[in-house]
């Protein structure tokens, strides 16, 4: 006998007819500065999730594998894209694995706002399961994010939404990341009708007329009597500020060097690129600042990455001025804070005094020498050249830190309209997964990922995410079994009769491919199959998954490195 099933019949209410909760006006307010939120999921960050489906502004919420992953998606997409990445978990152990991603972006003043699920307030100090406010020896979760955010903001009631949103989204936009802490009774509270706030307009502090003078006195004397040096980083990118820099560049026919972390802040072709600074660059640039009478530092504050190898001549160099949002770490005689766009317009202004005496064109910038290797596999400087020839306009390309991340650095072309990211401020191993995805979706177009074989074992399972969302990512993944970075430091400054650094046998290409069998997946180890492998992959929509073969000891262009063989 056929039985009819038991049907709950149940009032529901339509999107139009539910009033708003706090988690809904949540999602309205980020979705005015993105279109992606990254994240994982969990009991306390679900009504956000909710949110998200239910939302009619255009929002995709994207779950990740790890929140680490989540948040360097948000940290890439924010870099690429210049709007604010968001990434959402929820409390306890999911919270906790976003601080090393936070840290990163904290670093290098990435705009990213965390959403972090809590233990509902009625819980708190009563034995909540993940409760992290503080009391009863639980661990503070505002002191913690305190330390790796501009600001950590926690809601504790329904009516302050708008306000909170709005203070972490400005703190972060203006430097981020920002954390917002949202205990799960409040989220699901209906926001009060006295709920708006007005928005108010970001003010960006700016230096006295003094100095402003002081600065366009210098480059105006530059253009008069001597040669100009540009020293570009990774604020140029982030202000979007990469079409004031190459006017300022062409007005006073100065020589542009990027920093490691930079090296899409200027086009790489162009006759005026003098190459890369630092502990992956080119030994020119030192050369350059030695001939120059003006040295302009523009987007960056000159870490070490940046400055190893251009201290003296930096010392030497008659006059040294600085434009960004960080103090520099070098001498400097005058310094200009404020939006680098206007401030790069006004110094092409000032250079404009006829005919100054620059430089009209550079020659290509030498390699730096590396030692001749025999080892398995294909030369880093072979396939990093094989992929830079493969790489369309408008591809972007994210880089792992690490002997990988030295060797694209030195050696890749960034293409014309591409974006370059390498994460050298806490330098996390595996970033380069998330983040690469979160480019690729937030951009929609190709991103290459370059990592090493280590990073693919920290966070190289985005790769699922990445399957899942049909992200344009070509996954790069040189293998040498080692932690290679780590092994040519045991070797150069300790015995070297011993590692801890390399790895047995795994045959990463193989195992993915068997891993998703419809994702292209190759192993090469020759510059030859490399190359027929990039030509197979060109016209795919979805990812691509590489993995190249390649030498543990081979040594990388990095100048403590060679420094310390010639020593």
């Amino acid at each position: 006998m056929n039985r009819t099933p038991c049907v709950r019949e149940t009032a529901t209410k339509t999107s139009a007819e539910r009033p708003k909760s706090v988690a809904d006006r949540i999602v309205d307010l980020v979705a005015e500065h993105t279109d992606h939120v990254f994240g994982v999921g969990g009991a306390n960050i679900e009504d956000l999730y909710d949110a998200l489906q239910r939302s009619a502004v255009p929002i995709t919420g994207i779950v990740a594998k790890h929140e680490f992953g989540a948040a360097t998606m948000a940290d890439g997409y924010a870099r690429t894209t210049n709007r604010l990445g968001v990434v959402a978990a929820t409390s306890g152990g999911g919270a906790l694995n976003l601080v090393a991603a936070l840290g990163e972006s904290f670093d290098s003043r990435v705009p990213v706002l965390a959403l972090v699920g809590q233990p509902p307030l009625t819980l708190e100090g009563r034995g909540a399961f993940q409760d992290t406010a503080g009391g009863a020896g639980r661990i503070d979760a505002q002191r913690l994010f305190g330390a790796v955010a501009r600001c950590c903001v926690k809601l504790t009631r329904a009516g302050d939404v708008t306000a909170a949103v709005r203070q972490a989204i400005d703190a972060a936009m203006a430097g981020g990341p920002a954390v917002l802490l949202l205990p799960k009774d409040i989220q699901t509270q209906p926001v009060p009708d006295d709920d708006a706030v007005p928005r108010t307009d970001r003010t960006h502090e700016r230096s006295e007329p003094a100095a402003r003078e002081a600065a366009l006195a210098l480059v105006a004397s530059a253009a008069r009597d001597g040669c100009t040096v540009i020293i570009a980083g990774p604020e140029v990118s982030r202000a979007d500020a990469r079409a004031e820099l190459l006017a300022a560049a062409k007005a006073l026919r100065a020589a542009v060097a990027v920093t490691p972390d930079a090296k899409d802040a200027f086009p790489n072709d162009h006759p005026l690129f003098a190459g890369i600074a630092g502990t992956m660059g080119h030994p020119r640039v030192a050369e350059l600042i030695d001939a120059a009478a003006l040295c302009v530092l523009v987007g960056t504050p000159m870490p070490v990455l940046a400055r190893t190898g251009l201290e003296g001549a930096l010392r030497n160099c008659p006059h040294v001025l600085h434009v960004g949002a960080d103090p520099a770490f070098v001498r400097t005689h005058v310094s200009l804070r404020g939006p680098l766009g206007p401030w790069l317009l006004e110094l092409a202004a000032a250079g404009e005094v006829g005919d100054p005496p620059g430089w009209e064109r550079l020659d290509s910038a030498p390699a730096l020498r590396v030692p001749p290797t025999s080892g398995p596999g294909v030369r880093y400087r072979d396939a990093v050249e094989a992929i830079s020839a493969s790489l369309t306009p408008g591809t972007d390309v994210v880089v792992d830190a690490g002997n990988t991340g030295a060797a694209a650095v030195h050696y890749l072309t960034v293409p014309a309209g591409g974006r370059s990211v390498i994460a050298l401020g806490m330098g996390g191993m595996g970033y380069a997964f998330g983040a690469g995805i979160g480019s690729a979706l937030g951009r929609g177009r190709r991103t290459f990922v370059i990592a090493g074989d280590g990073a693919y074992f920290m966070h190289g399972h985005e790769v699922h995410t990445a399957i899942e969302q049909h992200a344009p990512v070509t996954f790069v993944v040189f293998n040498n079994n080692a932690h290679a970075m780590c092994v040519t430091r045991e070797q150069l400054y300790y015995s070297g009769d011993y590692t801890y650094n390399r790895f047995g046998p795994a045959r990463i290409g193989a195992a993915v491919a068997a891993m998703f069998p419809r994702l292209p997946a190759y192993s090469t180890d020759t510059r030859e199959r490399l190359v027929a492998a990039l030509d197979e992959t060109r016209a795919a929509t979805g990812p691509v998954f590489l993995e190249i073969l390649c030498d543990p000891d081979e040594v990388p262009p990095f100048a403590p490195f060679l420094k310390e063989l010639t020593a």
